[in-house]
């Protein structure tokens, strides 16, 4: 046989030391809140990763002095630090339940639910440093000039403001807003809602940012069924309702989280409730696919085994595999009589679902996750719980995902002048090292020098065995180790 001077090729793959067990995750406690003065207790929110590697997150009550929720941070390894206590002052704002982002100027700015020097105690935006040092930026006003009580983050826009969503108030109608408030604190009120039948109400989740430029967001309730609804708006505040809610039996309802862009262009989301699945309470919930013009396709239903998580009330994370992971608050394979303790979750763009790890599998570990997960630098997923813990008020968890075998397929080998180049997708934390053979004798297998990636973050890998054409006809494998 000959291809032009192409040695035959038959790639292998073997996994060192590791069974393939997709349900095999690994659940570590990094830090149980509760205890101690200083700590704080029960967070809604999940975390960051910031630009020093750490993660960074707020809690809705607990602190120094007080209960009414802190600031914190926590390393990969579980180093805790509690950065700011709310409290000292409630113009300060306090009770925050949503997450931080860490601003261009590498601070992290986030929305405080309740406080603020206005009267109607409508809540914050607010600035930290990573060394703890605090700034109140706004207090909210609400009705009937104003948004009020913001339950969710910012997101920093391209052309460096933050934009936000108010879950109360508004300019004329009481039924949230969008806002857009810069680094300095000048704000500017963009949208009201207006409420059913045309519009939606209690916007409870973020902004994302689309790559048109656009922002895309969700109302809890309002639009056509009153169960909520998804929506476009520009930089400027013009407006478009892109989907209204149906529930049960056929569609989802009530968003309590945001979007997450896809690599495919599409926005993917969950609905706390509605679905095929418990439609006499209302349904489990659901994981849903929308495009930026509008078109729906609902790609789950919660629900659909005893053991199956329910009512996701976070939003979901892209992976490094291509896949979608989140959480719910109940289900699961634990603590089932009382509805379960909450589960993680693996969707993929097409809606294929596996359930990775069930909370509740022992007295110290956490229940209810309220926040999604976020996966850091490591491959890891990181998270938080409401409840649980041996304090009973939630733990920071890391969730270690073992190498999938689905990700571990070659998915090219092609020539480029006289090398071979080879395409897998990888795992974060895993070692990819190509081996040769002149045969299948496994004695044989030899490394190839200078063709290893260690530490990955996951996605595609691009290995390029240097000189392979002019080489002796024989055989190629990847080593994978962890």
């Amino acid at each position: 046989m000959k291809i032009l001077r192409i040695p035959l090729v038959i790639v292998l793959i073997i996994v060192a030391g590791r069974a393939f067990n997709a349900d095999a995750q690994t659940e570590t406690i990094l830090h149980t809140f509760g205890s101690g003065t200083t700590n704080g207790a029960a967070p809604l929110a999940g975390l960051v990763q910031g630009s020093d590697g750490n993660f960074y997150g707020t809690t809705s009550s607990g602190g120094t002095g007080s209960t009414y929720g802190t600031v914190f941070r926590i390393s990969p390894s579980g180093s805790y630090t509690n950065l700011y206590s709310f409290g000292s002052s409630l113009t300060n704002g306090y009770d925050s339940r949503a997450g931080l982002v860490q601003g261009s100027d590498g601070n992290f700015y986030g929305t405080a639910y309740y406080g603020g020097t206005n009267s109607c105690n409508c809540g914050t935006v607010f600035r930290i440093y990573p060394s703890g040092t605090y700034t109140n930026l706004y207090s909210f006003a609400g009705s009937p000039n104003d948004g009020g009580n913001p339950s969710a983050g910012l997101v920093q826009g391209i052309d460096g403001n933050f934009y936000g969503t108010a879950s109360e108030g508004g300019i004329g109608f009481p039924y949230g807003t969008v806002f857009r408030i810069s680094p300095g604190g000048s704000y500017t009120n963009l949208y009201s809602f207006r409420g059913p039948p045309n519009d939606g109400n209690s916007p409870l989740a973020g902004l994302v940012q689309g790559s048109d430029s656009n922002f895309y967001g969700t109302t809890y309730s309002g639009g056509k069924s009153g169960l909520g609804t998804v929506f476009r708006m520009n930089p400027s505040g013009s407006y478009t309702n892109l989907y209204s809610f149906a529930g049960s039996p056929n569609d989802g309802a009530n968003p309590d989280a945001g979007l997450v862009p896809g690599s495919d262009g599409n926005f993917y989301g969950t609905t706390s409730y509605g679905g095929t699945n418990g439609v006499e309470y209302g349904g489990d919930g659901t994981v849903f696919r929308i495009s930026p013009s509008g078109t729906y396709t609902s790609l789950y239903s919660f629900g659909s085994s005893p053991t199956d998580g329910e009512i996701p009330d976070a939003g979901l994370v892209l992976g490094s595999d291509g896949n979608f992971y989140g959480t719910t608050s109940a289900g699961g394979t634990n603590d089932v009589e009382y509805g379960g303790d909450g589960t993680v979750f693996r969707i993929s763009p097409g809606g294929s679902h596996t359930n990775l790890y069930s909370f509740g599998s022992s007295s110290a570990d956490g229940e209810d996750p309220e926040a999604g997960v976020v996966q850091g630098s490591d491959g890891n997923f990181y998270g938080t719980t409401f409840y649980g813990g041996a304090g009973g008020v939630g733990i920071v968890f890391k969730l270690t995902v073992p190498l999938n075998p689905a990700a571990n397929q070659i998915s090219g080998i092609q020539l480029s002048g006289t090398n071979i180049i080879f395409t897998i997708p990888s795992v974060a934390t895993e070692t990819y090292q190509l081996q040769f053979s002149s045969s299948m004798t496994p004695t044989n297998w030899v490394n190839v020098p200078g063709v290893s990636v260690t530490n990955s973050i996951g996605a595609l890998l691009t290995l390029t065995n240097f000189g392979g054409v002019v080489g002796p006809q024989g055989f190629f494998r990847f080593d994978i180790t962890p």
